[in-house]
Parts: C-alpha cells; sequence; structure tokens
C-alpha cells in the first residue's frame, strides 16, 4: 500500500485583472484548418478547407480515420473557397445531425446536413447529405461561410457580398439576395419535400421586397461569427475592404433587422453612399482598427466564458490573418478597448471546446490553445491561504482562517477545463472536501466571490 506523505503548502493569492496571453501547441499536420467547433464532448471537429473533417482528440491527437470526406464535392480552386463553415445540431447526442457549409464544383454556396455514422460514431456518412439552402457567388471570394445555431434553436448562416471590389453589385443593401447577409433558417424538420422552414418572427417576413430568410445585412465577408454562451449575443468579425476592419456586435435581445452599413460604410467611415439609407438607421460596429503597420483581414473569435483561465473572463478574442497578430476587446464601462499580441501563424479560426476553452488555427496546420501564463506565476500576494495536503488523495482542507476575502463557492476542474463539482463555502475557518472520487492527476481549484472575481490554484491527487 503506498504511503502518502502529508504536507502543508501555503500559496499567496490574490484577485486580479491582469492576463498574460501566450499559445500552447494543441495539434499539428492538419492542411489548412480553417473552422473548429464542438459536438457535444471533448473532442474538436476541426473543418480542413479542401473538402475534409477531423477528429481531435482532448490529448491534441488526431482520429486516424476522417469524421467526414467530401473532397469531390468541393471546388479546389480560389483561396476564399472550400469547404468553410461546420455547425452541430443542438441535439446531435441524439440525432446526429450535423451541418456543413461549403462551395461546390461550380463554386456556389451549398449548406447540406449530414449524419453521424450509426455504427461508427466518430465517422459521418457521406452518402446522408441533405441539401438545405444553396446560392450562386458571383465572383470567387467573400463566401462568408461561417454556421452556428443560436439559444433560439435556429441555423444561423454567413454569407459575403458576392466578391469584387466594393460591393460592385451592391448586394449587401440588397434585400433580395442572400449575398452581403446574416441568415437564420429553422432546420429541426429538414426533410428532402422541406429542407427548412422560416421561423415566424424573422424580420423580413412578410415583407415582399426582402428575403424572409435574412436575419441582418450589410455586410462585407463575415469570415467568422460566434454566440456569447453566457448571454447568447452575436459577434461578426467582418472582413474590410481597403482601409478598415470591424467587429460587430448585436445582443442578444434584438429582433433582428440590423443593417452594418456597407458599402455605404466601412467601418465608421463613409464608403460609398450612393442611394444608401440615413446613418441614423444603421449599427455601426462596436471596435474597428485601421490597416496600419501591415494588418489587412480580421479572423473573428470568440468571447471567452472558460475556467481555467478567469483573468481571460469576458474577453473578446480575434486576430489579423496579415499580422499574425490575435488581439482582444476588453469592455471598459460601455467602450471595448483594444490590445494586439503579435505570434507566429496566419490565425483562420477560433475554436471553443465544450468548457469554453479557445483554440486559434494558422492556415499552416498548426492549433494553438489560448492559455495565460499567469496561472504559472507566483503574483498572488495579498492574502493568505493553505490547502493541504498537495498532494492530496482522500480529503482537500482549506484554510481561511488567515484570509480575509469574501469566496462563497468552490468548484473543482479537470486540466481540460470541465468542471467536476462545486460547493458553497461553509463559513467555517477550515473546509474540508471529500477528493476520494477524484482519479490521479492534476486538477484546478476554483474560489470565487459573488462579484465574479476569482482565484486559481493547481492541486495533485495521488
Amino acid at each position: 500500500m503506498r504511503t502518502l506523505v502529508l504536507f502543508l503548502v501555503y500559496i499567496s493569492l490574490t484577485f486580479s485583472y491582469a492576463q498574460d496571453l501566450n499559445l500552447e501547441l494543441f495539434a499539428s499536420g492538419l492542411n489548412s484548418p480553417v473552422s473548429m467547433k464542438h459536438g457535444g464532448d471533448d473532442r474538436l471537429y476541426v473543418v480542413e478547407q479542401n473538402g475534409f473533417i477531423k477528429i481531435i482528440n482532448s490529448n491534441g491527437s488526431i482520429e486516424s480515420t476522417l469524421f467526414l470526406d467530401i473532397d469531390d464535392r468541393v471546388i479546389d480552386s480560389g483561396n476564399e473557397r472550400g469547404l468553410l463553415g461546420l455547425a452541430f445540431h443542438p441535439n446531435y447526442a441524439a440525432n446526429g445531425y450535423f451541418f456543413v457549409n461549403y462551395n461546390n464544383n461550380s463554386g456556389d454556396t451549398v449548406i447540406s446536413r449530414f449524419t453521424r455514422n450509426s455504427t461508427i460514431p466518430t465517422t459521418a456518412d457521406p452518402n446522408s447529405e441533405l441539401q438545405i439552402l444553396t446560392y450562386t457567388q458571383p465572383f470567387s471570394n467573400h463566401n462568408g461561410g461561417d454556421l452556428a445555431f443560436g439559444s433560439d434553436g435556429y441555423l444561423y448562416i454567413s454569407s459575403g457580398d458576392g466578391g469584387g471590389g466594393g460591393d460592385p453589385q451592391n448586394n449587401a443593401q440588397d434585400l433580395n439576395n442572400f449575398l452581403g447577409k446574416i441568415l437564420r433558417i429553422d432546420v429541426n424538420n429538414s426533410s428532402p419535400s422541406n429542407p427548412y422552414d422560416i421561423p415566424s418572427n424573422n424580420p423580413f417576413v412578410g415583407n415582399p421586397n426582402a428575403l424572409d430568410e435574412i436575419w441582418s445585412y450589410g455586410l462585407r465577408n463575415p469570415w467568422k461569427f460566434s454566440f456569447d454562451r453566457s448571454t447568447n449575443d452575436l459577434w461578426i468579425g467582418d472582413v474590410g475592404e481597403g482601409s478598415k476592419e470591424e467587429i460587430n456586435f448585436t445582443p442578444s435581445t434584438d429582433t433582428g433587422g440590423l443593417n452594418y452599413g456597407w458599402r455605404c460604410y466601412e467601418g465608421n467611415d463613409t464608403f460609398n453612399t450612393s442611394g444608401c439609407p440615413s446613418a441614423n438607421s444603421l449599427t455601426f460596429p462596436v471596435s474597428e482598427y485601421l490597416h496600419t503597420a501591415g494588418r489587412c483581414s480580421i479572423t473573428g473569435g470568440y468571447r471567452y466564458r472558460g475556467a481555467m483561465f478567469p483573468n481571460f473572463e469576458g474577453l473578446y478574442f480575434f486576430a489579423d490573418y496579415c499580422t499574425q497578430e490575435i488581439g482582444y476587446l476588453q469592455d471598459n464601462n460601455g467602450s471595448w478597448d483594444a490590445t494586439f499580441e503579435t505570434f507566429s501563424g496566419n490565425w483562420v479560426a477560433f475554436g471553443e471546446d465544450v468548457n469554453g476553452e479557445l483554440y486559434v488555427s494558422s492556415i499552416g496546420g498548426d492549433i494553438f490553445k489560448l492559455v495565460d501564463n499567469t496561472l504559472d506565476n507566483t503574483q498572488f500576494e495579498l492574502e493568505r491561504l493553505s490547502v493541504y495536503p498537495n498532494p492530496a488523495k482522500h480529503e482537500i482542507n482549506i484554510d481561511f482562517s488567515q484570509y480575509r476575502g469574501a469566496i462563497s463557492r468552490i468548484s473543482i476542474y479537470d486540466i481540460s477545463g470541465k468542471l467536476l463539482f462545486s460547493i458553497d463555502r461553509n463559513q467555517k475557518e477550515i473546509q474540508s472536501i471529500n477528493s476520494s472520487n477524484l482519479a490521479q492527476g492534476m486538477y484546478l481549484l476554483y474560489l470565487a466571490n459573488n462579484e465574479g472575481k476569482s482565484i486559481t490554484h493547481k492541486l495533485i491527487i495521488n
């Protein structure tokens, strides 16, 4: 029988909002990974632009068998065309449905549903395709291509303005086509005879001069968008023309129909206002940046809602493809302050795993996890706590007798960020936690107060 040596470890902790962004290599050897999504478990599904979807396990290993191969249906030419988007049905665990956005061999956009293989769940049936929606692309660029389900259960689709410089066909402002838009459709009862329904509360339902599928418009090339998993707000990274990149925001309470302004405006500046509505009717970006120092193309990301890096909480992460910078927006009393940090990689997609941790992929084939180096630093010096034993086996004790902070909740996460359990602080000077059900390994002890501030400590179970 192993003898466990118990010892008292004092750790110095303080509340902090500072962060030290870094990237940790998670997986490599992929081919143009342009989208990453989770399917409700701890794996990431990675879309390769040439028509493949691969599975990456939680340890970063790549499944040898492809999840989906539709290379024969996907156009191979053009930097902005290919298999571009992926979204899992909210009830994927039960129905096995997922949706993709790709350019077919004619260059046009296809939104299709596929089904997971019933006997081999790590693969999908390529013959199960049900085409949901198609529309023509007049040029080879500005396809948009992202997909996501909202909290309302509807499928949202981003489409670019169709390409060409300056939106020559004025597609983004034209409500009679799907280009330059965010679309919203109901795919919960899709069938060959009825591939999708129109949500009855879509903003242009009943308008003879607009398509019912349109949720919002006035976008140039919304390459990536996401929903905030905590608030359900919508964030859109819209690629600019020649001088600006922009980030658009839609609160979850919005009822749709917003006009984000392109081609009338590029960011907050006029571009071509011929025939445009009043600026008062437009929705301008919450953040923009100039094409200075080589910046040229935004990759939209996610607002961080994970548990491993509390200093990231609420930050919206994005990137610029050309400068290899990763940026983040921080809310400053209603205005959003941007910070940029330079890494090595042409960033084309962010991914959010089932626990809210974030990843970023380079077109060259590497995927990195966003991490906060301050978790590994000893910058916690305001108050003293003791946690013992550490390493632990059956029980963990937290001694609050020398700590004057207002901790209200105690949680333990595994190293991937999955919440294992959470309890209220019982106000005793020493609170004991049963750890006998935890397997050997490293964990994160997470303590939070009622104001949303938190402190984190690494914990070893023997």
